[in-house]
């Protein structure tokens, strides 16, 4: 909806940076630091049936965040000028004016964001995962609702402050709507700030790397917002819209793989070997899902992307040359995608073993590496090249995927040397990639001869065919994932 209201226009631009800068919030605070730090201690106590310390735990920390926070958002909103100023220096005027305007308008939507990270902490240690994922839709609703109801005409900059005004909204819905359930669960929570407990010192003290190493995370988020606005018109949005679809698979396939699989590995019990075994076991399991979900998305995006980023994106002020530029920045993000989201479940098993002091050296190292190889892919191209300057935002999401790669190996090397070896042999992977590889040489045909020019319904028929290959084609090469949907529709 974006995207067909706003394009790759100024106004995109400014509400993907406005954006950007107030979630440094969420993720931050939200589910990524406290899932490093506040799950392990709170599953540990509900494992050894201590619900009553579980929940005062939980409590302590919930009015810890919400005082940090609200100090926070208001400084953002205060320092906005500065914050826009410092991040996207390439905006100017009424580009500049109107990106001040959002992210004072987005700060206490983020802070209200962070609030319902805390919601998804508590459920997911008892085994409720569905209510958490599935509120962010209201949020999305919100932020359509508020487009679509806009007037006829109105222009493109009042239509970013409407979508804005929509965000916060919808956070406010998705952190109340997780409320009753958190209440139920926890029956005996109340928000009170107690630093006397051992356990809220316990989890304080795995919040401060956590949150150091998001912290990290961010500033390569911020350095490529920075470098993108310097960029022609459109390549920050472009880049926004790319994520879109990238983090979709590491939503679906690395996250909640590995949030399902943290509380799980935190509640390990035994002695050091019985809980290396442990480790092992799901640590393997929840790799083999994911690379068998990841390996054909990061595939579908480098040779299908075209037809991807058309079907959901070319409408309205959107066009067909805009989707051919989302894609070339999608084909980037695709090279580090599998090593993304494994990274994500190796960085869980690290949390697991209340270290999250080694996931941090290693994001400060993949960050490092990042603003250098972006900086040097976003520099101005050789007019020799014949290369418009703007596809060094492609540049930047393909040193983020070199980058991912090298922090997956340190990762996945130093915990093997703490639990043994792991992951999921060479066999297993040649096969999927060689179903992946099938598949996108049957949709890229696909794409060619079908005569479909809606991008919907071509997108809907080549997304079909490559599914039925590559769900075929890995059967047959006896991937177990595979033979069971084939089986199931085979009656």
């Amino acid at each position: 909806m974006l995207a067909h209201y706003l394009a790759t226009s100024d106004a995109a631009d400014a509400f993907a940076a406005a954006f950007r800068i107030p979630n440094f919030l969420q993720n931050l605070f939200g589910e990524g630091s406290l899932s490093a730090s506040f799950i392990p201690v709170y599953a540990g106590l509900l494992a050894r049936g201590d619900r009553k310390e579980a929940d005062r735990v939980a409590g302590a920390v919930g009015a810890v965040l919400a005082l940090l926070v609200s100090v926070l958002v208001l400084t953002g909103v205060l320092l906005a000028p500065i914050l826009v100023d410092l991040l996207t220096p390439g905006f100017e005027n009424e580009k500049r004016e109107l990106a001040i305007r959002l992210v004072r308008i987005l700060y206490p939507g983020a802070g209200l964001l962070v609030l319902s990270a805390w919601c998804l902490g508590i459920l997911n240690s008892h085994g409720r995962f569905f209510l958490s994922y599935a509120a962010p839709v209201i949020w999305n609703a919100a932020i359509i609702i508020a487009l679509v109801g806009a007037r006829d005409g109105t222009s493109m900059f009042r239509l970013a402050e409407i979508a804005a005004w929509g965000s916060v909204v919808g956070s406010g819905l998705q952190f109340a709507v997780q409320l009753p359930a958190v209440m139920l669960v926890a029956g005996r929570l109340r928000p009170r700030l107690a630093a006397a407990s051992a356990h809220v010192r316990d989890v304080a003290r795995n919040f401060v790397p956590a949150l150091v190493a998001r912290g990290v995370v961010q500033v390569s988020a911020y350095v490529d917002a920075l470098l993108a606005s310097l960029l022609p018109t459109g390549a920050l949005a472009a880049l926004a819209y790319a994520q879109i679809l990238y983090t979709l698979p590491v939503s679906l396939f690395g996250m909640s793989v590995s949030a399902a699989e943290l509380p799980a590995m935190s509640g390990a019990t035994g002695d050091l070997a019985a809980i290396a075994a442990q480790l092992r076991r799901r640590l393997d399991g929840g790799l083999r899902e994911i690379a068998f979900h990841v390996v054909p998305s990061a595939v579908a995006f480098a040779a299908l992307g075209q037809v991807l980023t058309a079907a959901v994106f070319q409408s309205g002020q959107f066009t067909r040359d805009d989707s051919y530029y989302v894609w070339g920045i999608l084909a980037g993000s695709a090279v580090g995608l599998l090593a993304s989201t494994m990274g994500r479940l190796y960085a869980s098993a690290f949390y697991a073993l209340r270290d999250t002091r080694t996931p941090l050296r290693f994001a400060v190292f993949r960050v490092g590496l990042t603003v250098v190889l972006g900086y040097v892919a976003a520099l101005p191209l050789p007019p020799a090249l014949g290369i418009a300057q703007r596809w060094g935002a492609a540049g930047l999401t393909l040193s983020a995927g070199i980058a991912g790669w090298i922090e997956y190996h340190l990762l996945k090397r130093t915990l093997e040397a703490r639990i043994g070896p792991t992951g999921f042999d060479r066999g297993y992977g040649l096969r999927i990639w060689c179903a992946a590889l099938a598949a996108a040489a049957a949709g890229g045909a696909a794409a060619v001869l079908l005569p479909f020019r809606h991008p919907v319904s071509l997108a809907a028929v080549v997304v079909l065919i490559y599914g039925a290959v590559y769900y075929g084609v890995g059967a047959v090469l006896g991937v177990e994932q595979a033979r069971r949907v084939v089986r199931r529709l085979g009656g």
